[in-house]
């Protein structure tokens, strides 16, 4: 039974970038600028350009293949099931992590001390109740939070550059090269919502169209976000921001606007939420896909016949948010996310350089200028995430060989 298409282009930009201005652009500031130190907005050019390669990449795949489960269902088609099994593993992966991140960081700033495990939790629950009831509703949601998180960042902006002429921010660390890229790796976690929307293929209305333009509509409109965003931190706080875990609640205290840090921490619980919510859907979608072809259990291949989702995917996947949640802390849940991100879409760029004839949209040279940046940040990463990652990537790799195994004997 196939998905409804219900989404326009508005509502597909609209999941885009309520991923990407997501709780990222509210607290990646901090472990940036930590490791980029002066060189923070170069490392921002770089995770840009390389999540634009990615972007085209998805786009050009997701034109040709209409269908939900993202680069998992692409890597299959144009290079072999093995590579779409790995690239729809590590998206899993990767972004379950980046939910417990993001129901972390909204508790964060919406819970009272103490209170912040159970908020995130009882987040993580609400939302999938949200996705079991249909993809409409789900793009009205997100629409609502990105104004609200847009709203916010607005407020932190203009006080900030009002702020800027008289401030006196603390000079930032010399910049070095692996720091420069490590930076970019952080900032990339920030920017990876755009596939998102390549994910739900099957629900977009007119995919050939649709999707290559909601996916650089909605990068577009974030790396003018990131780029204001952080070029005011830098002027006003410098390297005060550095261990600060709500930068820009301190960017409106040293701006005398203190009396606005309710504002923005409503728009960050909300950016958080809107994150949230669009994670959930795409690895929804991408486990419907995976399940379909029996790559995880079948079990959560079904769709729901009154809503048309796949509920027992979304119940699957919320279960397992929660429980990283329960164990797990903030900055391992970003480092092991990004692993998984970052190999996805290297075998995205693989799969697109593949395509030929109308099928190709974009020059080879952005696919390989995506995969060699995918290759460099994977390994500015934290040793322990890459390691922790590449033992889950092989696990699902066992899981696969074990199946297939079974299934021929």
């Amino acid at each position: 039974m196939p998905l409804a298409r219900r989404l326009t282009l508005a509502d597909a930009v609209a999941i885009g970038l309520g991923s990407m201005t997501g709780a990222g652009v509210f607290a990646v500031w901090a472990p940036a600028i930590g490791v980029a130190g002066s060189g923070i907005l170069i490392a921002l050019a770089i995770a840009a350009v390389v999540a634009y390669c990615n972007a085209t990449s998805s786009a050009q795949l997701a034109a040709a293949h209409p269908v939900a489960g993202g680069t998992y269902a692409y890597a299959r088609a144009e290079i072999g099931p093995w590579w779409g099994f790995i690239a729809g593993w590590s998206f899993v992966i990767g972004k379950i992590a980046s939910c417990a991140a993001m129901a972390m960081t909204f508790a964060a700033y919406a819970a009272p001390a103490g209170w912040q495990v159970p908020v995130a939790v009882a987040a993580v629950v609400l939302l999938a109740v949200v996705n079991c009831f249909g993809v409409t509703r789900t793009a009205l949601v997100t629409r609502i939070l990105v104004v609200c998180s847009l709203l916010g960042l607005a407020v932190a902006v203009g006080f900030g550059f009002a702020a800027a002429p008289t401030a006196s921010p603390t000079p930032l660390p010399d910049a070095t090269v692996y720091g420069v890229l490590q930076g970019a790796g952080l900032l990339f976690f920030a920017f990876a919502g755009y596939a998102r929307i390549a994910t739900m293929g099957e629900e977009v209305v007119d995919p050939a169209r649709t999707i290559p333009r909601a996916i650089v509509f909605a990068l577009g409109g974030a790396v003018v976000v990131y780029a204001l965003v952080g070029a005011v931190v830098v002027l006003v706080l410098g390297a005060e921001v550095i261990g600060s875990t709500a930068p820009l609640v301190d960017l409106l205290t040293a701006a005398g606007a203190s009396a606005w840090t309710p504002v923005l921490r409503v728009a960050a619980a909300a950016a958080s939420l809107g994150a949230l919510l669009a994670l959930l859907t795409g690895i929804g979608r991408t486990t419907l896909a995976m399940a379909r072809e029996g790559d995880v259990p079948r079990f959560l291949a079904k769709i729901d016949r009154r809503h048309q989702v796949p509920q027992r995917a979304e119940i699957a996947i919320a279960l397992i948010v929660i429980a990283i949640v329960l164990v797990a802390d903030l900055r391992g849940a970003i480092g092991f996310s990004s692993f998984g991100v970052l190999l996805y879409y290297l075998i995205a760029n693989a799969a697109a350089f593949r395509q030929t004839g109308r099928a190709r949209r974009y020059p080879r040279v952005v696919q390989v200028l995506g995969a060699l940046g995918c290759l460099v940040l994977v390994n500015t990463l934290p040793v322990f995430a890459s390691l922790v990652g590449t033992a889950v990537v092989l696990l699902g790799v066992g899981y696969r060989v074990l199946r297939l195994r079974f299934t021929r004997a």
